[in-house]
């Protein structure tokens, strides 16, 4: 299970590294921020991903190392949510009009897929393992497909209504989703933190 928990994870942080090229690129000539967010969200999840592969490889059983990898999956998510946050509310009060990228529109239908059954299957890895940041991280994997639905359906509605703002709007929508999953990440770490330091009950 854990040589199948990391082959996930490297499978993974593959498909986000092509991500970071084709959304950011895809994004940059349609002049779509919630692409280009897109591919900045693939940038934190490898990093998300770098650290679960870290704690797969060491002592999982260390409360220590549970806590950092936790405390390291919540800062991911905090500094996409600034990231995301930052450029959907600049973008929306600018009112940038971003054009139609109908390969935009298909590859984020195959992401949506892809990344559903990555979260998933981590997920199922996770609770097997009793790996903490495992299962934390693939909540972020999961988010990453509800940001490609949420992204996709803007560019559809775009193209199609030409609601410019819905594209800003999916990208602070999932801000939203990922400050809830750093705070509860840290509370985790600190729940178990607490627990470490409890005195050792006399048998």
């Amino acid at each position: 299970m854990p040589r199948q928990a990391l082959r996930l994870e490297w499978l993974t942080i593959a498909w986000n590294a092509g991500e970071v090229g084709i959304t950011v690129g895809l994004g940059l000539l349609a002049g779509s921020l919630a692409l280009v967010a897109f591919g900045l969200d693939s940038m934190v999840e490898i990093f998300a991903s770098l650290v679960v592969v870290w704690h797969l490889r060491g002592d999982r059983a260390s409360r220590s190392r549970m806590v950092l990898g936790l405390r390291l999956v919540a800062g991911a998510f905090l500094a996409l949510a600034v990231v995301l946050a930052a450029g959907g509310t600049v973008r929306l009060a600018g009112g940038a009009v971003p054009d139609e990228s109908p390969v935009g529109v298909a590859y984020l239908a195959l992401t949506v897929v892809v990344m559903m059954w990555l979260a998933r299957a981590k997920a199922g890895a996770g609770q097997v393992l009793g790996a903490g940041p495992l299962a934390s991280e693939s909540r972020m994997t999961y988010l990453d497909s509800l940001l490609a639905a949420a992204i996709l359906a803007a560019l559809i509605v775009n193209a199609a209504l030409g609601w410019w703002w819905a594209d800003s709007l999916a990208v602070l929508a999932v801000a939203v989703i990922a400050v809830v999953e750093g705070r509860q990440n840290l509370e985790r770490a600190r729940k178990l933190e607490a627990l470490a330091a409890r005195p050792a009950t006399p048998s």
